[in-house]
């Protein structure tokens, strides 16, 4: 398997901080833009789509900051990688600032931020921001 390559996108979102924290780190608030379904048990949050199950260990959560995962499947193969969705409020616009932080390998780069990119369009739509 290839290593796989970290990367970043930015995202300004019209939203409160409360309100974004909510849709990122609630199974609630995330099968409303990121899965069809969410489930946590302890530290495992299982995301449903179209019947697939993918699953994920909670890394850190630190409230109205920032929310970090790593996929079951990379612990396996002992890869240091995980998604992490950080944000804060620019002190200028008063908009918030969204950074994520995910890893894809080279060959799917592209489609991995392309994917992220839709992801990220649901949640603005969800938030009206």
């Amino acid at each position: 398997m290839a290593e796989k390559e970290k990367y970043e996108m930015d995202f300004l979102l019209k939203t409160s901080i409360k309100s974004l924290d909510n849709m990122v780190s609630t199974p609630s608030g995330l099968s409303e833009w990121f899965a069809d379904d969410v489930n946590i048990k302890d530290d495992i949050y299982t995301f449903i789509w179209d019947g697939s199950e993918e699953q994920a260990r909670l890394i850190t959560k630190k409230n109205n900051v920032r929310v970090r995962w790593q996929w079951l499947e990379d612990e396996e193969e002992e890869l240091d990688t995980y998604f992490e969705l950080r944000y804060e409020k620019d002190p200028m616009t008063k908009s918030v600032i969204l950074t994520l932080t995910s890893f894809a390998e080279p060959d799917e780069l592209e489609e991995s931020r392309f994917l992220w990119e839709e992801q990220i369009n649901q949640l603005k739509r969800k938030l009206g921001a």
